[in-house]
């Protein structure tokens, strides 16, 4: 039987280098990712192993050092590169469902946030 059981990280922040404007790529900008991985946990309950989940220490380390990493243009393209980080990197991780939080993009408007949130599975693989 496999489940669908779920590792929430939330609230990861890095400064990044995202945005269509020179001053975004220039001058960096507070990103927020929050990450749902969805995983049968019953066979690291049953062992009390680590080896048989999803490390959430290494998943957040690899969430910044994507908000750190390569430039993108849209908040879009950094979701979707970090969902399949997420799902190539950790075997166990059949689904992912990662927000990424712009709240300083800049809008000429107040506004609280803004989010880009999508789910990406094994299923997927291979289809942006």
């Amino acid at each position: 039987m496999t489940r669908d059981d779920t590792i929430a990280l939330t609230g990861i922040t890095a400064i990044g280098y995202h945005g269509v404007f020179e001053f975004e790529k220039r001058d960096g900008q507070p990103f927020t990712v929050d990450a749902v991985l969805h995983a049968d946990l019953g066979p690291a309950a049953a062992s009390d192993e680590l080896s048989k989940t999803a490390n959430y220490g290494e998943v957040a380390e690899d969430i910044a050092a994507m908000i750190r990493g390569d430039s993108f243009d849209l908040i879009e393209t950094l979701a979707v590169r970090i969902a399949e980080k997420i799902l190539a990197g950790y075997a166990m991780v059949n689904a992912v469902e990662v927000t990424v939080h712009k709240p300083k993009a800049p809008i000429q408007v107040p506004f609280g946030d803004v989010s880009i949130n999508v789910f990406r599975s094994r299923n997927d693989q291979g289809a942006t």
